[in-house]
């Protein structure tokens, strides 16, 4: 199993820079940012530092999406950062939450986002593709190996799923339950054989934060809980829309995953993936213990465990929370030898 660290590139970017340096450090392979450029930092820039101060290092967004970038400018980005630094980038995308509602937008439709996956890692790859209704190619690019762009893309509803298991080259979820991995993994890879593709040839990616505790006291675990419970909100934002294009009891998508939004009532992007968000007092305990990773490290990887047979190629922690350098230096010390 590889391991990834997600961040916000919140200022000061040398910030995130030097957490990057310091997963790759403790033995992860993978560093991600948010990209949401009303709320953070441009991320692209910052990965491009990153690139250059580590040597092993594959980087990303999660997400990016095919409205706040025209195609062409995503591809031409990628296809520049792996001409400088090689084939080390991935482009995790999906149909934009707060980067298309903050500026006062829809996301994507999901027929926008197979098309853009498509393009994009066609045009950054050396080959043609159809821009609106124009032919383009990115002349530079020499094409081969060293200009690999994989494309992973983020999903929940059964819709999205089938999409990336037909079109994507990587499966990303938000959420580290075991019960809900397998029904979504399962829908990816059957959707993949459907296709004609090899199942195995899609990536799947779990991303959750995780919070090491030194015990399993009441105490202790509470704090973490607080501590994560953003995210909970995060994945509910999804979840609502998941409600109103399916319903609560359709079938479509389990109950495991979307009773616990009965209780929410808005929410405010300027708290986005911060620990102590108001607007996710609604997300139970119960929510934040299945989707996260909290407690002990022997918890910790107790739970991978059940990921990885489940299928997961790679765990990514969110390190949204008071504790980063901490989890990274637990994961390296523990977790990672235990499972990597």
């Amino acid at each position: 199993m590889d391991f990834g660290l997600v961040l916000q590139t919140d200022p000061p970017a040398t910030e995130t820079v030097s957490l990057m340096r310091r997963a790759e450090r403790r033995g992860f392979r993978h560093g991600w940012t948010f990209d949401s450029a009303v709320l953070w930092q441009e991320p692209f820039v910052i990965h491009s530092r990153i690139l250059a101060e580590t040597e092993r290092l594959i980087v990303g967004p999660m997400v990016t999406n095919p409205g706040t970038r025209t195609w062409e400018v995503t591809a031409s980005t990628f296809a520049t950062l792996n001409e400088m630094y090689g084939p080390r980038t991935v482009c995790g995308i999906g149909r934009g939450d707060s980067a298309m509602r903050v500026a006062g937008r829809s996301p994507n439709t999901l027929a926008r986002l197979g098309e853009a996956m498509t393009v994009i890692r066609d045009l950054a790859e050396g080959r043609e593709a159809v821009v609106d209704g124009v032919p383009l190619r990115l002349p530079w690019v020499r094409g081969g190996p060293a200009a690999r762009l994989p494309v992973w893309m983020a999903a929940y509803g059964p819709k999205a799923l089938k999409l990336a298991g037909e079109r994507a080259d990587g499966f990303i979820l938000q959420l580290a339950d075991p019960f809900l991995a397998e029904w979504m993994i399962k829908a990816v890879k059957s959707a993949a054989v459907e296709a004609g593709r090899d199942p195995d040839a899609v990536t799947i990616c779990v991303a959750a934060p995780a919070y090491v505790t030194p015990d399993t006291s009441g105490a202790a675990l509470e704090y973490a809980r607080e501590q994560c419970r953003w995210f909970g909100g995060m994945v509910g934002n999804h979840v609502a829309d998941l409600v109103a294009r399916y319903g609560e009891h359709s079938g479509m998508v389990p109950e495991e995953l979307t009773a616990y939004v009965r209780e929410r009532q808005g929410y405010d992007y300027a708290h986005h993936g911060r620990s102590g968000n108001p607007d996710t007092a609604f997300v139970p305990d119960e929510i934040v213990d299945r989707f996260c990773l909290i407690g002990p490290v022997e918890a910790h990887v107790a739970k991978l465990r059940r990921l990885r047979d489940l299928g997961v190629d790679q765990f990514a922690v969110y390190a949204m929370h008071d504790a980063r350098e901490e989890v990274i230096d637990a994961y390296g010390r523990a977790v990672i030898p235990a499972l990597g």
